[in-house]
């Protein structure tokens, strides 16, 4: 039985690698600038023809969810969510393939298609996971930076600059990062015509942040009510910057807590090693 899984993982392998060949040559596109691992850069023909044959099959439900987890792992243009599920489905067939074909070289026979199976599922689970972590870690980034280019931005107002053009003094001296990134994506929309208040709320979209979309609610609300932008920037300054000593405490009390299995595990034995040794030693002397 696995040696007949096995034909039919590689035969599924060369069909995709024969589809690759038959297709014109001015149709294939090169692996986009943001991929830089070279294995990756190196599969990306196979992941365009896979990744072809996979949309059609992918719900709205699957599709938008993983175009929210490229949009926020910052991902280039090129990335759409087809890539994602074809990345799942090559790394489980290939991983399933080589547990399978590993199992009939050595005649492992216990198992059979419940350690494939669930290998492929790992493997196919591994690339979401990835990308959920790398936009967590990207949003950890922009979070740091967000109270600083706010503070920017509010000086800017104060000193009577608009709210278009403390936003560009922000988005030029800015910390350099994610954040300051997206920014200057969102004052390029304004400059072409995109609303203000829409290219803002592609800002929020894209960084995934609270904080962001708050602070967009509340400049649309100015806007409408004609409001001073100095006072309403400075309380949510004031509120960011709150927000990331609260953060800070967090973590600062959620430490001693982290630290108690390593000491329970790690540096208590030792200790009692150390300590009890030497009076094990005499009692055993003395007996």
């Amino acid at each position: 039985m696995l040696f007949w899984l096995s034909c039919v993982l590689a035969g599924l392998s060369l069909h995709c690698l024969a589809w690759v060949a038959m297709r014109p040559v001015g149709r294939a596109r090169p692996a986009p600038d943001h991929v830089r691992h070279f294995l990756l850069r190196l599969a990306w023909p196979w992941l365009d023809v896979l990744a072809a044959a996979l949309g059609p099959w992918l719900s709205w439900r699957a599709r938008s969810a993983a175009g929210k987890l490229i949009q926020q792992a910052g991902l280039d243009a090129a990335w759409r969510p087809e890539h994602v599920a074809a990345i799942q489905l090559m790394s489980g067939l290939l991983v399933a393939a080589a547990i399978a074909g590993g199992m009939v070289v050595l005649s492992f026979e216990s198992g059979r298609l419940a350690a494939p199976a669930l290998g492929a599922g790992l493997a196919a689970w591994l690339p979401w996971h990835t990308l959920a972590r790398r936009g967590v870690q990207r949003r950890r980034l922009m979070q740091r930076e967000f109270p600083f280019l706010l503070d920017m931005a509010t000086l800017c107002v104060e000193a009577g600059l608009s709210l278009q053009g403390a936003l560009q003094e922000a988005a030029r001296h800015g910390p350099p990062g994610p954040l300051r990134d997206e920014l200057r994506r969102s004052l390029a929309d304004m400059r072409a015509g995109v609303v203000r208040h829409e290219a803002l709320q592609q800002l929020a979209g894209r960084t995934g942040l609270n904080a962001v979309q708050q602070l967009v609610t509340a400049l649309g609300q100015a806007d409408q009510l004609g409001m001073s932008l100095g006072p309403l920037l400075r309380a949510q300054s004031e509120q960011r910057r709150s927000e990331r000593f609260l953060r800070a405490e967090k973590l600062a009390l959620e430490a001693p807590v982290k630290m108690l299995f390593p000491l329970v595990c790690c540096i208590f034995p030792c200790t009692f090693l150390i300590i009890g040794f030497p009076i094990a030693v005499k009692l055993i002397e003395a007996m």
